[in-house]
Order: structure tokens, then C-alpha cells, then sequence
């Protein structure tokens, strides 16, 4: 995971990133993708309307520690399919 480039979904207004909140939960996941076309995708799919709000930035797997610090993330939720979605959740210990 640490050698790999993911994807993810950050808003052009305030900065925060795209993240998912199970069970209402007040912290979230962090959501990753593995290409950039599947963040596309799910932009397209489920946020039609505004999607050009957003931006998706890389970010290589040893880096996703610190972010998830840094704002507060309880884990990560990598997206396996952006049009069902289907996300793994994964929690840091």
C-alpha cells in the first residue's frame, strides 16, 4: 500500500476531501481511489451537478498517515467499484 498512487476528491472551495461517514459517525474515512478515471467516475455518477466543484489530487500510499492525522480521519475507505459505490473500509490502529 505504501509504494502505491491513489486518488482522491478534495473540494476547490474550502479544501477538505471526500470522505465517508457510516453509521453518521463524526469522524470519517478518508475515500481513496486506485486511478484517477474511477474518481472521475464517481464524481460523474453520484455528484453530477457538482462535480466541477471538485478536484482530484494524487497521493502515493506513504503519505496517507500523515493526512490522516492532520484532519482528523479515522481510516480509509478505498472505492473497489465508483458506480455501485463499493468501498472496503479500512481503520488505523
Amino acid at each position: 500500500m505504501f509504494s502505491e498512487v491513489y486518488y482522491l476528491i478534495r473540494s476547490k472551495t474550502d479544501g477538505s476531501y471526500l470522505a465517508a461517514r457510516p453509521n453518521s459517525e463524526k469522524l470519517g474515512y478518508l475515500l481513496l481511489f486506485r486511478e484517477h478515471f474511477d474518481a472521475l467516475s464517481y464524481l460523474n455518477t453520484h455528484a453530477t451537478e457538482v462535480a466541477n466543484r471538485f478536484a482530484i489530487e494524487s497521493i502515493s500510499g506513504s503519505q496517507i498517515g500523515n493526512l490522516l492525522k492532520r484532519w482528523g480521519f479515522i481510516g480509509v475507505g478505498v472505492v473497489c467499484d465508483p458506480l455501485l459505490p463499493k468501498i472496503e473500509f479500512l481503520q488505523k490502529s
